[in-house]
């Protein structure tokens, strides 16, 4: 793994440490999850989807509804 010092760590070293702290989710940019809502801002929602943090979405991507409102 890493040299006896432990202050340079190998690349595969950092993939492995990446790879088990997603826990071997494959998201890709784009992609529609499935998650919690734990918090609210004033334009964004705080959303759990099982990673190290929470991701932030601006409220407008739920579709309040209004559309076709003048």
């Amino acid at each position: 793994m890493a040299d006896d010092a432990g202050l340079n760590p190998s690349r595969d070293d950092f993939a492995t440490l990446l790879n088990e702290s997603l826990g071997g989710r494959d998201f890709m940019e784009g992609q529609v999850v499935k998650g919690t809502i734990v918090g609210l801002e004033k334009d964004f929602a705080i959303i759990d989807v099982g990673l190290k943090t929470e991701g932030r979405v601006s409220i407008k991507e739920f579709g309040a509804g209004d559309e076709g409102k003048p």
